[in-house]
């Protein structure tokens, strides 16, 4: 799904911004996630985050906790240090709602990304930059259809989360078949592949694995395969790593969010909004960053960048 031209145009600006570095005044920005450790997912985030730092003269304050009380400490954090703006993910928005009023209260610019996108106006952030992940959810499940899978299973690596619950509820949606969810551990690999592994095992009936993240689809693919079981895999998201299991058939496809376009995009608007005033979407709109499909048919154009690390 592309977004309309008048949600783009931020992206646009940004381009046409690029071709040195700003001269304007040096910014301090705090990017602050919800990142398990270990989850090469926000690399990805990071290094665009990085890239528009670079780009707009802005010292760029990373830090992260899965813990949602944890991470409004380090929103808190940001608050105390008076950045003159903050990035951050919402995966759990009551935990957050607090500590974005004393950062509008401080007068930082908040914009969110990622996740949350059913609260970022709620909580009073400027802007988003992120995935519908319903929307995307039903793309999956429309897909899904179109090859034929009877009864998926949607593998959720942390319950509660907004983003992965929407994911499989959009499935659920979108799928003509029958749909089940399953919750895993998504700090311990091991349980995770015992857990779809025995589970596979339990119900053959099960055709289709959806995991909402690569590590677990590459450790699916390991329980289909443990299972004797004769499920495909597809996921949400990629990776180098995930781009080679599709052109190798071992994923059937992947769903992109475009995690370094959301970070940099988180970045550089709160550059653009302190220097220039500007918001995206009339401060009313998210800009959305996907869904896009990933196939084998369209894989190894994706395949250098995800060699870069930035898709």
């Amino acid at each position: 799904m592309t977004a309309p031209p008048e949600l783009r145009a931020p992206a646009l600006r940004t381009a046409a911004a690029s071709a040195g570095k700003a001269s304007t005044p040096r910014m301090t920005v705090a990017l602050v996630t919800h990142a398990a450790p270990g989850d090469t997912f926000w690399d990805l985030i990071r290094k665009g985050a990085e890239a528009a730092a670079a780009k707009d003269n802005i010292k760029l304050v990373y830090s992260s906790d899965p813990n949602a009380g944890n991470q409004a400490n380090l929103v808190q954090n940001a608050i105390d240090q008076k950045v003159d703006g903050i990035a951050l993910t919402t995966a759990k928005p009551d935990a957050m709602k607090a500590v974005v009023a004393r950062a509008k209260a401080a007068g930082i610019p908040v914009v969110g990304f990622n996740s949350g996108l059913g609260n970022w106006k709620q909580l009073g952030m400027l802007e988003y930059f992120g995935q519908d992940e319903n929307i995307a959810g039903q793309a999956f499940g429309q897909r899904l259809n179109q090859l034929g899978a009877k009864h998926a299973l949607c593998v959720i690596q942390e319950q509660g989360q907004v983003a992965l619950e929407a994911r499989c509820a959009g499935l659920k949606k979108g799928f003509e078949g029958q749909t089940e969810n399953i919750y895993v551990n998504g700090t311990d690999m091991p349980s995770v592949k015992s857990t779809i592994t025995a589970k596979l095992q339990k119900d053959s009936s099960i055709d289709q694995v959806v995991t909402l993240g690569t590590p677990f689809a590459l450790t699916a693919v390991q329980s289909v395969s443990d299972a004797g079981s004769k499920s495909k895999v597809a996921t949400f998201d990629l990776n180098k790593e995930l781009v080679k299991a599709v052109q190798d058939g071992k994923v059937e496809f992947a769903v992109d969010q475009q995690p370094y376009l959301q970070g940099y995009l988180a970045v550089d608007s709160l550059w653009l909004y302190k220097t220039n005033g500007n918001f995206s979407g009339g401060g009313t709109a998210p800009v959305l960053t996907g869904p896009a499909f990933i196939t084998k048919d369209n894989v190894d154009d994706i395949a250098k960048f995800a060699a870069n690390g930035t898709r």
